[in-house]
């Protein structure tokens, strides 16, 4: 079923939303005082990018690098990969979040075979971490979908390989997919850590739910067996995509459920140490039109000269546009 803001909302909302360009009236807050995303314009399209395998591209990951690579090729890097074999992260380059974005010429830059490491059908879901400790740009990424993965770079551009971070066998038994990982910086004290892992977890009953973990340096990690973010808590068959956001000294997570349960963009009051469960519902209600066609997914986040955007999957599952909104 899809979820209605009006009826599903528990918490009142607080705060306002930042101004738009030009200096117009800002939208009414979206649950826990976040700003309404409303879609602008495609970024993304596969049909217009040299490196196309499969005809479908998910999963995109934008960071600001101008101040903290040396010599950038733009001043954001949009991380993005298609999904189906052979996949293969991919580069995007531009100097604003409003776009355009050039595709890198040389990519996949993660392909799904590197030797000694690993051969796989694919390899997909890139998300890219400024590591402060480190200055490295820590890419994890899954393939196949049992298994999330390390790597390391200190241009954005040419990785090293690490090591796995996550894979079925660390999660209960029946777990069969662990994949579609995002890790930020969040210190939790009482568990000794610094960095959270969000991630999607799918089992032999086959319902998606996002889950967790936590971790002093990024690479070893502890999970939490239960999930985070129960699907038939929210009214979803299946939830995935998931994001950490911030906001008025409290953290929450948004995630998007399948389109048959909706195609939004939910979230979820977790607090900072992780205890809550304050499902608040619809972040972002996907549109009928193109290029959302009913759904929207998988969002991630920046500013860019003090406008909030959200970049986020457009349309069907695997044949999709990677989308800007602005807040």
């Amino acid at each position: 079923m899809e979820l209605d803001r009006r009826s599903f909302l528990r918490t009142a909302t607080a705060g306002g939303a930042l101004l738009a360009v030009g200096g117009a009236l800002p939208a009414s807050a979206a649950p826990g005082g976040f700003p309404d995303y409303r879609y602008v314009r495609t970024l993304l399209k596969p049909e217009q990018l040299k490196y196309n395998p499969t005809g479908e591209i998910i999963f995109p990951c934008v960071r600001g690098v101008y101040d903290r690579l040396s010599n950038p090729i733009g001043r954001y890097y949009l991380y993005y990969a298609p999904h189906d074999a052979p996949g293969g992260i991919c580069l995007a380059y531009g100097d604003s979040l409003e776009g355009p974005f050039t595709e890198y010429p040389h990519n996949p830059i993660v392909a799904n075979e590197w030797q000694p490491h690993y051969s796989v059908k694919h390899v997909s879901s890139p998300h890219v971490l400024w590591h402060r400790e480190a200055r490295e740009m820590w890419l994890y990424f899954h393939g196949d979908n049992n298994t999330t993965r390390l790597a390391r770079s200190k241009d954005g551009i040419h990785f090293t390989y690490d090591k796995a971070v996550l894979t079925t066998s660390m999660m209960p038994s029946g777990t069969t997919e662990t994949s579609y990982a995002r890790v930020f910086r969040h210190h939790l004290p009482s568990r000794g850590a610094r960095y959270v892992m969000v991630f999607m977890r799918n089992t032999t009953a086959n319902h998606r739910d996002i889950c967790w973990g936590w971790s002093p340096e990024g690479r070893n990690w502890t999970f939490d067996h239960e999930p985070l973010i129960d699907h038939a808590k929210v009214g979803a068959v299946n939830v995935g995509g998931p994001h950490l956001l911030h906001k008025n000294g409290t953290t929450y997570v948004v995630y998007n459920s399948d389109k048959e349960s909706g195609g939004n963009i939910l979230i979820t009051e977790v607090g900072n140490d992780f205890s809550r469960r304050d499902h608040l519902g619809v972040f972002y209600d996907s549109r009928s039109t193109a290029p959302e066609n009913g759904r929207a997914a998988a969002p991630a986040f920046g500013t860019d000269r003090g406008v909030p955007y959200m970049i986020y999957e457009a349309g069907e599952r695997l044949s999709g546009v990677i989308a800007m909104a602005r807040g």
